[in-house]
């Protein structure tokens, strides 16, 4: 299977694509919150394998939100306040669910068009045209 074909697309749509140990990771930033002194961005994750001896490609997508500002240790922003970074994942917490869910719960808090369903489709359309088996996973298990 091509996967340059892929990377072309990802690169359309200013997307980045990486592969680690076989694993093909897709990131894309969606949505961006920024409120004073602080900042929240949501990023769409893919992931696949590709599994020559079977003739499959695996894929997982999921949305990871990441923030990072002001906070205190306590309530009247007294002494202790500081800044922190954190980074949580929409698949493996409460927040898991398929894509369209994890869009729902998302779309409250951010604002964002993008279609998500278009790495989807196009990654399984190169996959059929190379004559693999395409199978969606909702987590990453067995990847």
């Amino acid at each position: 299977m091509r996967v340059d074909e892929i990377e072309r697309f990802v690169a359309e749509i200013h997307g980045t694509l990486t592969e680690k140990r076989g694993v093909y990771s897709v990131e894309l930033a969606v949505a961006e919150r920024r409120a004073f002194l602080s900042k929240k961005k949501l990023t769409y994750c893919a992931r696949f394998r590709i599994d020559d001896e079977k003739k499959e490609v695996r894929f997982t997508e999921m949305l990871k939100e990441s923030g990072s500002g002001a906070y205190s240790s306590s309530d009247d922003l007294g002494p202790g306040v500081g800044f922190r970074k954190e980074t949580y994942k929409a698949g493996l917490g409460p927040r898991g669910g398929s894509i369209e869910e994890q869009s729902r719960l998302f779309g409250v808090q951010y604002s964002y068009a993008f279609d998500f369903s278009k790495v989807r489709a196009f990654v399984e359309n190169e996959t059929t045209n190379a004559g693999y088996a395409f199978t969606y996973q909702i987590t990453p298990l067995g990847l």
